[in-house]
């Protein structure tokens, strides 16, 4: 398999609590990879050392070259897209203010969709409605869908996405997994934390399960539905 991204041996760290203890796992081109554990298993670090928001070591690479040790905004604009579970909106701006400032105009094409902001209002219909209000008064579910076009505006080859839909409304849920197999249908390949296992199970291509900052499980969502002690040791509360 051609890894779109790959991480190969990777440490990382906060301060001196050691959270990721030689991580090893691929996203291919056009690929929804579901990254699983129990909090405190290394998740969102994993998606924050290669956005270089973590003090990481070993190899992190995107299309063969190597983005660890870069800035977070070299890493994107190498066509790297991040969603944050915190959202981080501009709360004083309006929606469509959000999604202009993450445009990236010029950028040279990586083969993915180029995406316009009439697309962004095209699947989720409510930011449209919502275009001249502030972010910072905008529902939870409306927030989300928020972050996740602004990140698309950037042009992405790959997107991570770190718990979309926590807190949502089960209907706002079902729409932001729609949105995610959109993308995949346009060519974004999307590393997903996702604490939801039956979501990451239904769109998922394949997934990695984390312990204690290592990979303990890889396969498909059919691998691991058959493997009920992977599931009790390392995802059952």
């Amino acid at each position: 398999m051609t890894a779109l991204l790959e991480y190969a041996g990777v440490h990382a760290f906060y301060g001196n609590s050691h959270v990721l203890r030689g991580l090893d796992l691929c996203v291919a081109p056009g690929e929804i990879v579901g990254l699983l554990g129990r909090n405190g298993a290394g998740r969102s670090t994993a998606l924050k050392a290669a956005m270089g928001l973590v003090e990481a070591r070993g190899a992190i690479r995107l299309g063969g070259d190597d983005i660890l040790g870069l800035k977070p905004f070299q890493i994107a604009r190498k066509g790297l897209g991040y969603v944050p579970e915190s959202r981080d909106v501009f709360p004083t701006l309006t929606v469509e203010q959000n999604l202009l400032l993450g445009q990236q105009p010029g950028r040279k094409d990586f083969g993915a969709a180029c995406w316009h902001i009439d697309d962004m209002y095209g699947l989720f219909p409510r930011l449209r409605e919502r275009a001249r209000t502030q972010a910072g008064v905008l529902s939870g579910g409306e927030q989300q869908m928020l972050a996740l076009c602004r990140t698309l505006m950037g042009n992405p080859r790959l997107v991570l996405v770190d718990e979309p839909t926590e807190g949502l409304a089960p209907q706002v849920v079902g729409r932001v997994a729609q949105f995610l197999v959109a993308l995949q249908s346009r060519g974004v390949a999307v590393l997903l934390v996702e604490q939801k296992l039956a979501i990451a199970l239904e769109i998922s291509q394949r997934l990695y399960v984390l312990g204690h900052g290592r990979t303990v499980f890889e396969g498909t969502p059919d691998d691991l539905r058959a493997n009920a002690e992977v599931r009790k040791e390392w995802l059952e509360v």
